[in-house]
């Protein structure tokens, strides 16, 4: 079936309302392809479901900023629910084809698209290479949900006097997150030709332009453009936006090595094994001496990792100082991020609401 379950909560219940209704004709415009498409159909819409609705809620809260400074009484309509859901359907995209890059079995607690795709490949009895299929068919079905968002933001869009400024943020949006990935996965090879102090600094371009600018700071932007802000009222939810986003991932970071599997629905230690090169390995090899940085490198991004040696690499990172000086950081973007919002010309109501999520995600264990 094509549903979502909703979660509770204003904006969680609003866009699971306009992705029933936008699955709901994608569906019923989709009939003439045949059970095969519409199982295809079925596996992208399991991917909307669950979820923390976070890029929906800051759209909603920049939209809120600016209407309701204007008109306190300026109420939600059907154009902000649609880009709402339009960043919830590019997010489940981002997602399919991250976890087949990085070749994770599981999200969300539940097998990967690429994963459940193979297992169904194998249930039908189709003959051929199960997990090649799941591979090949996810990357296409990361594609379809890229396509679904773009027609349900056009749709919301049409005959909008801001469509203009929302679809530009929306196009860089895009292209920030696809380009940040490049670099994501190139930095899992390139840093052996880097200077070690460049890690760091490398690191964090990959974490503002893959995360930080799509994660909060363009959903605050475009729920704000939506709602008519002006270049200062943009400036400030920018500047709030993009540290907190920074403060989001690196965050991300840290439960990637150090996260209970039971709370993130992922195994611990997943970028160990995955071998990504995040700010907090970049810290950690700064303070090791060659041998045990040499050991670090060895072992990291090995698929096989036990546990006993998942928690000697936690040991390691933890003991190099780098976890503490990635805490301090998180803290220190999170301190910036307060300090933009001072004196902005933003709904009073609507900046509190900001800090709230700026705290959920940058103090979270999931």
């Amino acid at each position: 079936m094509l549903g979502v379950v909703p979660t509770p909560s204003l904006v969680s219940d609003a866009v699971a309302d306009r992705l029933e209704r936008f699955l709901g004709r994608m569906r019923a415009e989709s009939e003439e392809y045949g059970p095969d498409a519409m199982s295809f159909l079925d596996a992208a819409a399991s991917t909307l479901v669950g979820g923390k609705r976070l890029r929906a809620r800051f759209c909603h809260s920049g939209w809120r900023s600016i209407a309701r400074f204007r008109d306190h009484g300026a109420t939600e309509d059907d154009a902000l629910w649609d880009v709402c859901a339009a960043l919830e359907i590019f997010q489940s995209a981002a997602l399919v084809h991250d976890d087949l890059i990085d070749n994770s079995d599981t999200r969300r607690g539940r097998p990967a698209a690429h994963r459940a795709l193979e297992s169904s490949h194998r249930s039908a009895g189709w003959a051929g290479d199960a997990e090649g299929f799941g591979r090949a068919a996810s990357v296409l079905l990361g594609d379809l949900l890229v396509a679904w968002s773009d027609d349900l933001l056009e749709a919301a869009l049409d005959a909008h006097p801001r469509a203009r400024a929302v679809r530009s943020e929306y196009a860089r949006m895009r292209r920030d997150v696809t380009t940040g990935q490049y670099l994501d996965i190139a930095e899992e090879s390139a840093w052996s030709v880097n200077d070690g102090a460049q890690h760091a600094e490398r690191a964090l371009r990959v974490v503002s332009l893959k995360s930080a600018r799509y994660s909060i700071e363009q959903p605050l932007v475009l729920g704000a453009a939506l709602a008519g802000a002006d270049d200062d009222q943009l400036a400030a939810l920018r500047r709030f936006g993009h540290p907190v986003g920074m403060a989001f991932q690196l965050r991300d970071d840290v439960l990637g090595v150090f996260g209970d599997s039971s709370v993130t629905g992922k195994p611990a230690g997943d970028d160990l094994r995955e071998g990504k090169r995040t700010v907090l390995v970049a810290l950690t090899r700064e303070s090791l001496d060659p041998s045990a940085r040499s050991i670090l490198d060895e072992m990291l991004g090995d698929p096989e990792l036990t546990e006993q040696q998942v928690s000697f690499l936690q040991a390691t990172i933890e003991g190099s100082g780098a976890l503490e000086r990635v805490e301090a950081m998180i803290a220190d973007y999170a301190h910036q991020a307060d300090r933009a919002l001072s004196g902005s010309r933003l709904d009073n109501a609507a900046v509190g609401d900001l800090r709230d999520l700026a705290r959920a995600a940058t103090v979270r264990s999931a």
